[in-house]
């Protein structure tokens, strides 16, 4: 597993930064009279980890929600992957190759860690839900294929001594792992997270930094995460846009965005 990040890390990674993947123009969304998020824009590099920080009712989770297609805003477009959608709906978005988290998990607690990370390569599955259930003969064979895909991610998420047990068994920390693990089963281009940090103890966090950090740089993908912990954004993250009452009031590197007034009096405080 690599190392926690240093400037040599983060400059490898800048290097691999490609075009832009998803680029929000003018996004504005309100629910009744009450605006969540209003004329956002932002983009998102190729293999870049690109953060959403803000206090708490800054819009985050709601900004994820549309580029997920859970919510439509009234104004702006998204463009993904160089397409515009005015409306994109979560299948949609699953088809082309976004996936994500939540803040809350939302995990079948009854079923083993790997039939859990399983039900991530549903999109992916061919066969019909009958083939699948006799297990016919390619049925059975696509199964094992996408069998050895989550094996793979068990290995990688270092998971495998609980492959078998009941996810409501496991602590917390390896409720986030999984669930990191059903995201990666999709084979997203752009993983969406959700605080994937919450709750976590220091160590927790520590491991969560490094598997996120190794899923950018091995499997290459583009991650967008919320994150309430500046240690690990500033740590980990590429570029930070930060919002404050569904406004963005800061973008760019994580030295650029600790250096901005208005995110200090905003976020950090000014004892910061």
């Amino acid at each position: 597993m690599s190392a926690l990040p240093n400037s040599d890390a983060a400059d490898s990674r800048a290097q691999r930064m490609g075009d832009v993947i998803l680029d929000l123009q003018n996004i504005s969304l309100t629910f009744g009279g009450v605006k969540a998020l209003t004329d956002i824009s932002f983009d998102v590099r190729e293999h870049e980890i690109r953060a959403i920080i803000g206090p708490n009712g800054a819009g985050k989770s709601s900004l994820l929600n549309v580029i997920n297609g859970v919510y439509t805003p009234q104004r702006g477009g998204i463009w993904l992957a160089g397409q515009q959608f005015s409306r994109m709906n979560p299948r949609r978005a699953a088809e082309m190759g976004v996936a994500r988290t939540f803040q809350n998990l939302a995990l079948f607690k009854g079923m083993s860690v790997l039939d859990n990370i399983m039900t991530g390569r549903n999109l992916r599955m061919k066969s019909g839900l009958l083939a699948q259930a006799l297990r016919l003969g390619p049925a059975e064979r696509e199964e094992i294929a996408h069998r050895e895909v989550v094996e793979n991610i068990i290995d990688f998420l270092e998971i495998q001594a609980w492959r078998k047990t009941p996810v409501g068994r496991l602590p917390y920390g390896l409720q986030k792992r999984v669930d990191l693990g059903r995201a990666l089963a999709m084979e997203p281009r752009i993983l969406l997270l959700d605080e994937p940090m919450a709750g976590m103890n220091i160590e927790e966090k520590q491991d969560m930094s490094r598997y996120i950090l190794d899923v950018n740089d091995e499997y290459g993908t583009t991650i967008v995460l919320i994150e309430h912990d500046m240690g690990v954004v500033m740590d980990i993250s590429d570029r930070v846009v930060v919002l404050d009452y569904g406004r963005k009031i800061g973008d760019g590197t994580p030295d650029e965005v600790r250096g901005n007034p208005e995110v200090i009096r905003a976020y950090l405080g000014a004892s910061h």
